[in-house]
């Protein structure tokens, strides 16, 4: 009997908790890397049939399918995850076919039974069987239509394909769904930001990042290993988010005294970034979070600042009531689906529905009246999501305008962004900015920023 490598291990644990608990890829794997001590190259293995396996999974169903002689949905889930772990190993690394499929037999003895392995057994061998491109071309024939096929080639559900060819439909880029797609597959650059008055870009011994005066980039290796993040005077961040945060920091010259909110501050990331330009310019940042859980993170990613913010605990959608016209900035980064960080979440991918959006539009709708009523008349907003769906961005914002009329105002944010930048990021004729992994590097950060009058 062959003994299973740790690697593939690990990586069938975290794709496991993934599918049933929940669990998060990028916060267990490290975890688990670290519990087990592995050499450096078994880390780097791990993580790639980690995160190759949760991406590509739709495409390795469609293979597992047609190889199987059944639907993946009649085969049990956990043997199902064995198979996409190998179907990664099999048809998208250069790992050998015997290795691959003796331990993955060995893997399904851990979660199934005695006929399981066989079942496991056969699947891949049909597999190894056929050469590599022509799963794809049988995998590609079974699409019905072109949504399908796209879906089955990129790996992504179908109603994400189609919110995206809307999203760039709307910008006149319809011609660069495929470059979105292929960008979402492509792992990316451990992104850092260099908090202001706390550390500096220079001494991250990293690439100066492409558009944030205060990012830098990884080639690689763990990011702890830099005495600044360590110690929390540094911390790792995407580029497209430090610009959200910059946009609302660095709209317009800050007037010591001003109060800045962040209203739904979890886990923290954008608040440090906001603490440290407030610190810098004589502002007071309240940072607020409704789970409990989330707000306790808030608060550690902000210990590094003496004092440190305050943090609440309050349904963002009241915020309003008791704190009307209160605070001179307002950031929102709102819950949203987070389509526009795929690279970062491969599951993400397969866990929402076009449900979670029609249930998410609401929330962030509530959150959006909440901020303008909390904002100060001449106070400046930052909306922002995490995800380049028209009803989580664009459409929000224009019914806060429908609603609120000449009570607020767009601010022309791509021009707000250019001055930070340096230079234009080809944001089109807008007012607000879409931010795009296959254009930019970054995640697809929606950001608007608005005035009140």
């Amino acid at each position: 009997m062959s003994a299973v490598q740790p690697a593939r291990r690990i990586a069938l644990d975290v794709i496991l908790a993934v599918r049933e608990s929940d669990a998060y890829a990028n916060l267990l794997l490290p975890v688990r890397l670290q519990r087990a001590k592995l050499s450096e190259a078994d880390a780097g293995l791990a993580t790639e049939l980690t995160y190759g396996t949760l991406r590509r999974q739709g495409y390795y169903d469609a293979v597992i399918a047609l190889a199987a002689g059944r639907p993946v949905e009649k085969i049990d889930p956990a043997i199902l995850d064995v198979l996409r772990l190998a179907c990664h190993q099999l048809l998208s690394m250069r790992v050998a076919q015997h290795a691959a499929v003796d331990e993955s037999v060995q893997l399904a003895k851990t979660v199934g039974s005695n006929s399981a392995t066989g079942f496991v057994n056969g699947v891949l061998r049909t597999i190894t069987r056929t050469p590599v491109s022509e799963w794809q071309d049988r995998a590609l024939a079974s699409a019905k239509n072109d949504d399908e096929r796209l879906g089955i080639l990129h790996s992504h559900p179908v109603w994400i394909i189609r919110a995206f060819r809307s999203a760039l439909a709307a910008e006149g880029r319809d011609s660069e769904l495929d470059d979105l797609l292929e960008a979402d597959n492509v792992a990316p650059r451990v992104s850092l930001v260099a908090l202001p008055g706390e550390s500096t870009v220079a001494e991250l011994d990293a690439y100066a990042a492409t558009y944030s005066p205060v990012g830098a980039v990884l080639d690689g290796g763990d990011p702890l290993q830099l005495e600044a993040v360590r110690a929390g005077r540094a911390r790792v961040q995407d580029e497209g988010s430090q610009l959200a945060a910059l946009a609302l920091s660095r709209v317009r010259p800050v007037v010591r005294g001003e109060r800045w909110l962040d209203l739904c501050a979890g886990p923290g990331g954008k608040a440090a970034l906001l603490a440290a330009e407030a610190a810098q310019s004589g502002a007071v940042l309240v940072a607020n979070e409704v789970v409990p859980a989330r707000a306790e993170l808030v608060r550690k990613a902000l210990a590094v600042f003496d004092p440190a913010p305050e943090v609440w605990e309050l349904d963002g959608t009241t915020v309003g009531d008791d704190h009307a016209d209160e605070f001179d900035r307002i950031l929102i980064d709102a819950p949203c689906t987070g389509l526009g960080a795929l690279r970062r979440r491969p599951e993400a991918r397969w866990r929402k529905s076009p449900r979670d959006v029609a249930h998410l539009s609401g929330l962030q709708s509530n959150l959006l009246d909440a901020a303008i009523t909390a904002l100060k008349p001449g106070g400046v907003l930052a909306y922002v999501t995490c995800s380049p769906h028209l009803a989580e961005s664009k459409v929000i914002v224009e019914g806060a305008v429908k609603k609120w009329g000449d009570a607020i105002e767009r601010i022309d944010t791509p021009a707000v962004l250019a001055t930070i930048t340096g230079e234009t990021l080809d944001l089109g004729d807008t007012k607000h900015a879409q931010l795009w992994p296959h254009r930019h590097g970054t995640d697809a950060m929606f950001i608007q920023l608005i005035g009140k009058v």
